[in-house]
């Protein structure tokens, strides 16, 4: 039986509420979570969540410690992101800079940019040489995008880099398991290397593990089609495991698709200990020692 046109109108109409009610919870950020003391983000971009003036790193900062998360370290994507991460650390002792050209962007290495990173990595504030690496998903999809064959040159500089000034290494890594691995052990890795967001499958995290490298894990590890990346995360040892947000980006379930800070990694550290079976301030402990270890940070 057919609707009657006033019922279609009515059905049209509760179809756009309910549109519209998705769409405002996306822009709307998540609750704070209940606190858990001790963690530390290992990768955030503070300038991507407005954190771009003295005043709003420190409310960005207020709010995260609040709930738990005593330290940040905030990272570069490309050479106007690394001011902004070095100025962010030195607006706040609570924020720590890491400072590279993102794969995406390291056809911009020109030696300009590398006499600049050479400077910044000399900071004290800078406590790692990053994000760099390889990512395979979009040459071809993005006009602006660095070839493989680009990004492998840019990020073999920086693995130079990282072990010239004595910091660790943060890797991003899309789709490029197997050049990647090859790229570090032929460049002979620093002593510490940080798979940050980590997405691989559980032969590259064992792996990884083999070789001694730190994996970080983003709130990609809570979502419901994340079956293998618990696996991975599974397994790592108690000493190699690291939590961040990636923020603004990746924000764990159930909050998913919604606009992502600081504050919210403890969400993303519960789901760990959910996966690992350890109380949620045992895993928050772990987290936090191993970020503060790894990246040398002072003790809170």
């Amino acid at each position: 039986m057919s609707q009657s046109p006033a019922a279609a109108d009515t059905a049209r109409a509760e179809t756009e509420s309910n549109k519209a009610a998705r769409k405002r919870r996306r822009r709307e950020p998540p609750p704070d979570p209940t606190p858990l003391p001790g963690l530390v983000d290992a990768h955030t971009h503070l300038a991507s969540c407005g954190g771009r003036d003295a005043e709003t790193v420190r409310s960005i900062l207020d709010r995260a410690e609040r709930v738990g998360v005593a330290q940040v370290i905030t990272v570069a994507d490309d050479i106007v992101d690394a001011r902004w991460a070095v100025a962010a650390a030195r607006w706040d002792s609570r924020a720590f800079a890491a400072v590279a050209l993102h794969p995406m962007h390291a056809g911009d290495l020109d030696d300009a940019a590398k006499a600049e990173l050479e400077r910044m990595t000399a900071d004290p504030r800078v406590v790692a040489v990053g994000e760099t690496g390889l990512d395979y998903y979009w040459p071809g999809k993005s006009d602006s995008c660095a070839s493989p064959d680009v990004q492998a040159e840019a990020f073999r500089w920086h693995i130079d880099l990282a072990k010239r000034v004595d910091k660790p290494l943060m890797i991003h890594n899309r789709e490029a398991d197997r050049d990647l691995l090859d790229i570090l052990a032929s460049e002979t890795a620093p002593e510490t290397v940080i798979m940050h967001c980590f997405s691989g499958d559980q032969n590259v995290a064992r792996e990884c593990v083999d070789r001694g490298y730190f994996l970080s894990f983003a709130g990609t590890v809570s979502f419901s089609n994340a079956t293998e990346l618990r696996a991975a995360a599974h397994l790592v040892p108690d000493a190699q495991i690291l939590v961040e947000t990636d923020a603004p980006f990746l924000t764990p379930h159930p909050y998913r698709g919604q606009p992502n800070q600081s504050y919210c990694l403890p969400y993303t550290a519960r789901a760990l200990a959910a996966v690992r079976g350890v109380e949620d301030a045992e895993m928050a402990r772990i987290l936090g020692e191993n970020a503060r270890r790894a990246y040398r940070l002072p003790l809170q």
